[in-house]
C-alpha cells in the first residue's frame, strides 16, 4: 500500500565526546573512490508490545542517546563526506535525526508493502550525489504505536557490512551489552591507498530515474528445488580450468536463485536488440574481508567489496544457456578474488582499466549487465535495541537498473529478492509464467 509520511520534528546528533585532533581527516581509500556515489539504506520494523514498551517519546529519547554515544566510535559518519578532496573532515557536525508520522498502522503496510514507497521511511535522498552528510536518521511512528528506524550511510565510506556493523553496535550500545559493541578498525586507506585518475571512470553510472523495484518471496521449497534443478546440468560448454573440488559442488541458495533470476531476465529481453546476438555481463558484490591473507576482521569499516565479472555471454536470438554451466562460472570467478588478486587491486591501474573498459561498452550499448548483491546469512535481524527483534528487516531500493538483492526472510529460510529493471522490461518479467511459478509471494 502507499503511506503518507509526515516529518513532525528534525534534530542533529552530535557525539557525546569529541573527536580528537589527530582523527581530525580520514583519508578515502581507493575502494571508497570507486564507490557509487549514493546512500546505502535500510528500515528495521518493530511491532508495538503494550506490555513491555515505553511510550515513543522514550523510545526516541533513548534512541538520540545511544546514537551520540555510537557516533563517539564511527565518528566519520558525523562528520562531512569531500569527495572532490577524498577525504571525511570528521568535525563532530552532526548527523539529522528525523521523525515522522506514519498514517497507517504497521500491519496494513506489512501486509503488502511496495519497495518504492520505503524510501519515505529515511531522512535523504539516496542519489543526492551532492549531499555531504554520511549518515541520515529516521524514527517512523505508525498509528498503532508500532515503529520503524530507516538509516541511510553514505557509501563513499560504508558498504553493506560496514552499515549492518554500525547498526548492530548502535543496538548493543542502546541496550548496553557490552561484549556485542564491535570497536570499528579505519584502514581502508592504508590497504587500498587512494589514486589520481587519469581517465574519466564513472563512478555513478547505471544511475537512473527509469527503473521500478519489485520484491519477490521465494520460500525455501521453492529454492531447494531451483538447486536441484541447477544441480542436474552438466558443464558441457564451460571454457575455464579444470574444475577444482569446490566448484563440483550443488549450487547454494543465491546461485540458483541469481541464475533462475538472470535465465528469466535473458528470456524476457534477448531478442529486443534488434540484432542476432546479445552479449551480457553478470556481476556479483563479493566481501574481501574473509579472502585476504591472513583475513582481515569483519569490523574493518569502509568499501571492503569488488564486483566479481562473469563476462562475456553471447547469446543468439532463440537461443538457450546452459545456466548449470552459468552457475560454475560465476564460481569460478568469485574464487579469483583470492589475495593475489588483492595485491593487484591494491596497485590500481589494472583494475580502473578493466572498470573504465566494460564502462564504455555499456554506455555504448553493446552489452546488457545485470548485477546482484546478497545480504544473506548477514546479521539484519540482531537489532535488539531494548524492545526485541525487528519483525522486518528491509532495504529500499537503489536508483540502480538491472540490479537484484537478496535478503533472508526473518525465519532465513526463504529468500526476499529485490529487482529493479527498467519499466518496460519489469511490465515483462513480472508477467514471465515461469518466474511466477517459483515464486511464492510478490509486492508491488
Amino acid at each position: 500500500m502507499k503511506v503518507e509520511v509526515e516529518v513532525i520534528s528534525k534534530k542533529i546528533i552530535k557525539p557525546s565526546s569529541p573527536t580528537p585532533d589527530h582523527l581530525r581527516y580520514l583519508q578515502l581509500s581507493f575502494l571508497d573512490q570507486l564507490a557509487p556515489p549514493v546512500y546505502n539504506p535500510f528500515v528495521l520494523f518493530y511491532e508495538f508490545n503494550g506490555e513491555t514498551q515505553p511510550k515513543i517519546t522514550e523510545i526516541s529519547s533513548h534512541l538520540k542517546k545511544s546514537l551520540a554515544d555510537v557516533l563517539t566510535l564511527f565518528y566519520p559518519l558525523a562528520g562531512r563526506v569531500f569527495k572532490q578532496n577524498h577525504f571525511v573532515d570528521c568535525n563532530d557536525e552532526g548527523v539529522p535525526y528525523v521523525e515522522a508520522q506514519v498514517k497507517c498502522s504497521l500491519s496494513d503496510f506489512l501486509n503488502n508493502p511496495i519497495p518504492d514507497e520505503l524510501k519515505k521511511f529515511i531522512p535523504l535522498e539516496l542519489d543526492d550525489i551532492a549531499n555531504e552528510l554520511a549518515l541520515g536518521v529516521q524514527l517512523n511512528i505508525f498509528e498503532c504505536g508500532g515503529f520503524a528506524i530507516g538509516q541511510c550511510i553514505s557509501h563513499k565510506i560504508a558498504d553493506g557490512l560496514s552499515h549492518f556493523m554500525f547498526s548492530k553496535t548502535w543496538a548493543a550500545t542502546a541496550l548496553g551489552d557490552q561484549p556485542r559493541i564491535e570497536l570499528p578498525e579505519f584502514v581502508s586507506a592504508a590497504l587500498f591507498p587512494p589514486k589520481e585518475f587519469n581517465i574519466g571512470y564513472d563512478a555513478g553510472i547505471g544511475i537512473t530515474k527509469n527503473r521500478v523495484t519489485k520484491r519477490f518471496v521465494f520460500d525455501a521449497s521453492k529454492i531447494e528445488s531451483l538447486k536441484t534443478k541447477y544441480k542436474g546440468k552438466d558443464s558441457s560448454g564451460f571454457n575455464s580450468r579444470v574444475l577444482s573440488l569446490e566448484n563440483k559442488k550443488g549450487p547454494s541458495r543465491v546461485e540458483a536463485l541469481s541464475a533462475f533470476i538472470w535465465s528469466r531476465f535473458v528470456a524476457t529481453t534477448k531478442d529486443d536488440a534488434g540484432h542476432d546476438e546479445k552479449h551480457y555481463i553478470v556481476l556479483h558484490s563479493v566481501n574481501l574481508r574473509p579472502r585476504f591473507d591472513p583475513p582481515l576482521p569483519q569490523h574493518c569499516f569502509g568499501n571492503f567489496y569488488r564486483g566479481a565479472m562473469t563476462a562475456p555471454f553471447l547469446l543468439s536470438s532463440g537461443e538457450e544457456c546452459n545456466y548449470g554451466a552459468v552457475i560454475m562460472k560465476v564460481r569460478d570467478e568469485i574464487n579469483k578474488i583470492n589475495n593475489d588478486y588483492i595485491k593487484r587491486l591494491q596497485q590500481g591501474n589494472e583494475h580502473l582499466s578493466v572498470l573504465q573498459e566494460s564502462s564504455d561498452n555499456v554506455i555504448r550499448g553493446e552489452v546488457d549487465t545485470f548485477s546482484f548483491s546478497s545480504f544473506c546469512r548477514f546479521p539484519v535481524y540482531d537489532n535488539d535495541f531494548g524492545w526485541g527483534r525487528p519483525v522486518w528487516v528491509s532495504s529500499p531500493p537503489l536508483t540502480f537498473k538491472n540490479l537484484v538483492v537478496f535478503m533472508d526472510t526473518k525465519e532465513a529460510d526463504g529468500i526476499e529478492a529485490y529487482i529493479s529493471l527498467e519499466e518496460e522490461v519489469m511490465a515483462k518479467f513480472e508477467c514471465d509464467t515461469e518466474f511466477l511459478a517459483c515464486v511464492s509471494l510478490s509486492g508491488c
